[in-house]
């Protein structure tokens, strides 16, 4: 089970494997948007590893040219449970904490989308290295952040 609780908004946003994801009891899934010129990408600053801002920003340019918009909420664990609501369509942010992950991971694999590490892997809850969203999106923003950040962060 993993639970994401927004006391702004008072939304709360739960998944049970293999039953799905939920947001105030509704089921919700992953944005069906196919093209990345309409698509709205999340993403956190490297605050922690501020010597990564190089990298982080030539990724994000990357990013940035072939998508709608890129926004920063303040929060990975409601960016990744907005994935799961269709409300965003993709993330990618590095050296995160598990907790701000892993309850985000299965709303988004419960709601259709994809969540891996920087090298495509499942090793994200280790390295902090996550790069998510729909099924379209996902492997854009991977493909980006796998070729900046390649050599140079764990996947």
């Amino acid at each position: 089970m993993g639970i994401v609780f927004d006391p702004f908004k008072d939304e709360l946003f739960h998944a049970l494997k293999d039953k799905g994801t939920f947001l105030n009891n509704k089921s919700i899934h992953v944005s069906d948007v196919d093209s990345l010129s309409n698509s709205l990408v999340a993403t956190g600053f490297p605050f922690r590893k501020k010597e990564m801002i190089g990298p982080y920003l030539k990724a994000f340019k990357g990013i940035f040219s072939l998508v709608s918009d890129i926004r920063r909420a303040g929060s990975a664990a409601i960016d990744l449970a907005y994935i799961a609501s269709g409300r965003v369509e993709g993330f990618f942010e590095l050296n995160l904490s598990p907790w701000d992950i892993a309850a985000g991971s299965l709303l988004i694999t419960e709601a259709g989308g994809v969540i891996t590490d920087f090298g495509g892997g499942g090793e994200f809850l280790s390295t902090g290295n996550v790069v998510a969203g729909n099924r379209v999106v996902q492997p854009v923003i991977l493909e980006i952040v796998r070729k900046v950040f390649e050599g140079i962060v764990e996947r």
